[in-house]
Formats: structure tokens, C-alpha cells, sequence
């Protein structure tokens, strides 16, 4: 018998898919690949912010009929000229009646200033933010500020350009820290397309976002910030933001009103946190309403602020430009101080989305505005130019706000590029900063997670953050069936704790919860006939029994309910039920005695 002699065997080409496995981690592990990611991210951040403004010009055109209703105020919108300047208590309302489902609905988190969030994605979950988090971001802060919400722009790019660095480090795959240098990249871009200011956007990503200076964290932030900026200024221009006169520094007695300006601007910035969460907390106690209705019904309070006091539609910057420029009288300034503080905490306490950088920066402009007038008149042969003043207090209440001096300095020069107003610059920061931290131990963006019980300065707690919710969760409630009657569920709900109750359909497959809110709503509207399915509450947030306990905390606070179902490894069915009590009472347990 004879047999065949034997082929030789070339080895099998790798598929595609290998192939493709090959290039991921090297994108992933190597150093090229990280500085590829950070060019993309801050491109990628650029058009972001690009598109952004266009869609904050759009919405303001919509719903005024002009470029920037601050530049005209109490002009009538030309489209409605019967209702004369009465227009603007309707904007706010028509806005709010659009991204108030909007956030409720996809992304609860893109509520108010959006850079807390960003910190505590950072320190404290890995740097990751759900990407849809950017578009509703987005829209909802160009609709806000488009309908008279006096906040910044700032704010929502950072929390886009963020979410944009974070995707991208989820698609590739890339370990915890460097998804935290990530979002800085696009926390950095974010500012440097916005205010036309790379070293501004680099420090306030390291200072603010990442805490953390180390060479390579540092270079590939810049490389971000650069490539972003450089995009942004093709498209948008590369002006000054504002300019001043000639300033020097005629006597070295200034540096003590710059000093006496800094404790001002310090107590001034902690004042104007205070009165933030102040409002928030009334808007909190006083609304019993639909929390989708909450940005609608609050904007007509915010209409009538804006009818009254015109120059607080939006950012506000022509008339910021207006004061710097002393074309203001030292009586008007404080109107418009205050006023900024009223409108800016109105539209974040009733639900609106945008920063608060800007009008810190506003209230720092009326400030120093203000104390250069005074300074002339007690002292005309000594005080500089009211703009210096104005300019100096801007970035001193920032920094008094903030707690981020650095920032403030850098920022202020590349706004201006000024260089002679360095010097007194960094006296006033310096001081404003030492004040408040003497007044608070909070920062506005520390403040707003303190709140919620998180504290950025302690270490995360390494046994009680880290436990699984598998080991504290308990079984699953028995499901509400889609077709059960109304008053049924009620009753069921009546007996549930905290009111909410898992939702299956017929075929036994799980939907989401209802809550006892929703369905006594539709009892007192009298509804009685609804399914339960066409109440379901999709949680924005999911929970899988691999999460561990920090994330359940913030699990149910961003969902509004307090117990909620914990899906398996995959995320498809429920095994088990979680509650406030079982995360808490997880943590406590997992602490060292």
C-alpha cells in the first residue's frame, strides 16, 4: 500500500478580526497610542465646541431674534413685535418645555454646571461618563442659555469634551488611569476651542479635573489643548476676548488696593456659592411637580428676572465688555452683581444646564468694576483704569469661587493678552484664594458633591467602595405584570418600600420599574384604564451585580427612586433588588472597626 507523501503546511494568515485584535492593544498599551487618542479627542472636542456655539447662536436667534439679546437689552424680538420686550418671560418657558424631558428623560446628569460630575467621574469612577451624556449636554445647555439662562458655556463643554475622551478610552479599551487622562484631554479642549486659551484649558484640566501634575499626564493635556485650539481658531477667529487700555503700574501703594480688591473678591466668590446651592435647595423644597415640567414652570419666575433686569439674557458677555470699559455707573454695577447671582442660581435651582465660570467671571467684571470707582474717587492721583480693576476682579472672584488660581491667571492673560496686568493679577488671586478658603471648605464644584456625600480630598474608601452589590442585595420583589389593573398596582406599591416595584411584560421579560408617583398621578387624572407598561420608568442608570457599592450610590441618585434592580453580568435580567439601606448598610459594614 502506497501512501501520499505528506504537503508541507504553511501557517493559516491571521483574520481580520486577530488583526484588528493586534492594533487595539497597541493603540491601547503604547505610547503612540495614547498621543493618537489625545490628538483625536481634542479634535474631536474642537468640533464639538464648534458646533456647540452654533447651536447656542441658532437658539438664540430662535427665540429672540437676534445675535445676542445681552447686546440689545429690552429690545422686542422682531418676529414678535406686538409683545414688545414682555417676549423674554416667554423664552425661558419654551426653552424649558423642550430640554426639561430632554435630561429627564436620557441623561439626568447634564442638569446643572456639569464640571462636579466631571470630577467625580475622575476621582472616583474611572473616568467613565455614558456617552450619550455629550449630545444631551449639548442641546440642553444651548436651549438654556438660547432662552435666557444666565450661565456659561464652559461648563457644558467640559462635560462634553469629557464624555468624548471617555468614549473614546471605552472603544479602545484603555485601563482606568489612562482613561482618566482622557477626559482631562477633552476637559482641556473643551476650554481651549471656548475661550481661544490653550494654556488656560491645560491648567484648569490638571488643576481641576485630573489633580494630578506628572510629565506625562501634562504633555499629552497639551498636546490635546493645542490641537483643539488650533482647529477653534480656524474656524471661530483668533481675537482677543477683550482689550484693555495701556496699563501700568504708576506707584508700587496700587499692590495694596489690588490686595484690599482680592479679600473683596475672595469673600465675594464664596457668597456667590452659597447663594447657588441656597436657591437650589428652595427650588428642591418648594417644587411638588413632574420633574420634567420643573425647568418650564420655573422659567417664568426667571422671565420676570430677565424682564426687569434685560442684561442677564445668556452669558452676558457684551455687557461684561461694557462694564470693563466703564460705561456703567458704580450704583448699576452692583444691580448688575447682584442680579448675576440671582439669575445664575435661578437657572441652575429650576433645572437648567450650563457653567458657572462665566458668570463668575461676570461677577468679578461688576466687582472690579465697581471697586476701581470707588478707588478713583477716594484716590484719583493713585487708582489705574477702571478696566484694570475690572479685569483683576474677574479672575479673583473666579478664584475665589473656584479655589483654582492657577487657572484664574493663566485664563485672564490669554483673554486679554495683556501681560502688564500680571503682576497685580496674581496679587488679588493669591489673596482671594487664601480668603476663601478661610470662609469655606468647599469650592462651587466641590460644594455640589459634598452635598450628595462625596469628598474628593479623602482617599477613596478601598474595602467599602470596592464591594460587590451582589454580597448586600436582596431578592427580587415579586414583578408588577404588565396588564395588571391600575388600582391593583397601586395597592401593591402602597406596601412596597420606597414606592417601586419591578415591571415585567407578558412574556415574562423585564421592562423597568414603576413608581408609586407615576401611577397615583394617573389615578388622580383619572386614568384608571392605563397599563402599567405605558409607565415605565427606564432607570438612566442600570445596575449589574458586578457594580460595586460607590456605583450603586450614585446609581440611585441620578435614577430619583430609592431601590432599583440589579441585572446580571450582562445586563438582561434582574437577580436581586437593591436599596439605599443595602448600599449603606454594605458600606458600614465593609469599613475597618
Amino acid at each position: 500500500m502506497s501512501v501520499a507523501p505528506a504537503t508541507p503546511t504553511t501557517p493559516a494568515r491571521p483574520d481580520l478580526r486577530q488583526r484588528l485584535a493586534v492594533r487595539l492593544d497597541r493603540l491601547r498599551l503604547g505610547s503612540g497610542g495614547l498621543l493618537a487618542m489625545a490628538l483625536v479627542v481634542g479634535a474631536g472636542t474642537a468640533g464639538a465646541a464648534v458646533a456647540f456655539r452654533w447651536l447656542v447662536g441658532t437658539a438664540t436667534r430662535l427665540l429672540t431674534g437676534h445675535e445676542d439679546y445681552a447686546a440689545v437689552p429690552g429690545a422686542a424680538n422682531p418676529h414678535l413685535p406686538g409683545l414688545g420686550r414682555w417676549f423674554v418671560v416667554l423664552t425661558p418657558v419654551v426653552a424649558g418645555l423642550v430640554y426639561g424631558p430632554l435630561v429627564h428623560r436620557f441623561a439626568r446628569e447634564a442638569r446643572g454646571h456639569g464640571v462636579p460630575e466631571v470630577m467625580f467621574a475622575v476621582a472616583r469612577n474611572g473616568g467613565r461618563i455614558k456617552p450619550r451624556v455629550a449630545g444631551v449636554k449639548a442641546l440642553a445647555s444651548a436651549l438654556t442659555i438660547g432662552g435666557g439662562g444666565s450661565v456659561g458655556r464652559e461648563g457644558p463643554i467640559v462635560q462634553i469634551g469629557s464624555a468624548l475622551g471617555s468614549t473614546v478610552g471605552r472603544l479602545v479599551r484603555v485601563s482606568e488611569p489612562r482613561m482618566r487622562v482622557l477626559v482631562a484631554c477633552g476637559a482641556a479642549g473643551g476650554i481651549a476651542a471656548t475661550f481661544n486659551a490653550p494654556l488656560a484649558g491645560v491648567f484648569f484640566a490638571l488643576e481641576l479635573i485630573l489633580a494630578d501634575f506628572t510629565a506625562q499626564s501634562f504633555g499629552l493635556v497639551v498636546l490635546a489643548a493645542v490641537t483643539s485650539s488650533a482647529i477653534g481658531r480656524a474656524v471661530l477667529g483668533d481675537e482677543p476676548f477683550l482689550t484693555l487700555p495701556a496699563f501700568t503700574v504708576g506707584h508700587p501703594s496700587e499692590y495694596l488696593l489690588f490686595a484690599v480688591l482680592g479679600v473683596v473678591a475672595g469673600a465675594v466668590g464664596v457668597a456667590f456659592t452659597k447663594v447657588l446651592y441656597r436657591v437650589e435647595d428652595v427650588c428642591d423644597a418648594v417644587w411638588r411637580g413632574p420633574e420634567w415640567a420643573r425647568p418650564a414652570v420655573g422659567g417664568l419666575l426667571l422671565g420676570l428676572v430677565l424682564l426687569v433686569l434685560p442684561q442677564m439674557y445668556g452669558v452676558g458677555y457684551p455687557v461684561l465688555g461694557d462694564a470693563v470699559d466703564g460705561r456703567y455707573a458704580l450704583g448699576f454695577l452692583v444691580v448688575l452683581l447682584v442680579g448675576k447671582m440671582v439669575a445664575t442660581s435661578l437657572t441652575i435651582g429650576i433645572g437648567g444646564s450650563g457653567g458657572v465660570f462665566a458668570p463668575s467671571l461676570f461677577i468679578g467684571a461688576m466687582l472690579g468694576a465697581a471697586f476701581g470707582a470707588v478707588a478713583h474717587a477716594a484716590l484719583p492721583g493713585v487708582a489705574g483704569p477702571i478696566g484694570a480693576y475690572g479685569l483683576i476682579g474677574m479672575g479673583a472672584v473666579f478664584a475665589g469661587a473656584a479655589r483654582a488660581p492657577i487657572t484664574a491667571v493663566v485664563i485672564l492673560f490669554e483673554l486679554t493678552n495683556e501681560y502688564s496686568i500680571i503682576l497685580p493679577l496674581m496679587t488679588a488671586i493669591v489673596v482671594a484664594t487664601l480668603v476663601s478658603h478661610r470662609l469655606s471648605a468647599d469650592s462651587v464644584y466641590t460644594l455640589k458633591l459634598r452635598r450628595r456625600g462625596v469628598d474628593l480630598t479623602a482617599p477613596p474608601e478601598s474595602g467599602a467602595a470596592r464591594t460587590p452589590v451582589g454580597t448586600v442585595m436582596r431578592p427580587l420583589p415579586t414583578p408588577v405584570e404588565a396588564g395588571t389593573p391600575l388600582r391593583e398596582v397601586a395597592a401593591r406599591l402602597s406596601g412596597a418600600s420606597y414606592g417601586v416595584l419591578p415591571l415585567v411584560g407578558a412574556a415574562g421579560g423585564y421592562h423597568g420599574v414603576v413608581t408609586a408617583r407615576a401611577v397615583s398621578e394617573a389615578l388622580v387624572d383619572g386614568r384608571h384604564e392605563v397599563e402599567p407598561a405605558s409607565m415605565v420608568t427606564e432607570l438612566p442608570e442600570p445596575l449589574r451585580v458586578t457594580d460595586t457599592l460607590d456605583r450603586v450610590l450614585d446609581a440611585l441618585d441620578h435614577s430619583g427612586v430609592g431601590g432599583m434592580p440589579v441585572l446580571d453580568a450582562d445586563g438582561v435580567d434582574p437577580v436581586g433588588w437593591v436599596t439605599y439601606r443595602d448600599a449603606l448598610t454594605g458600606i458600614r459594614a465593609a469599613r475597618p472597626s
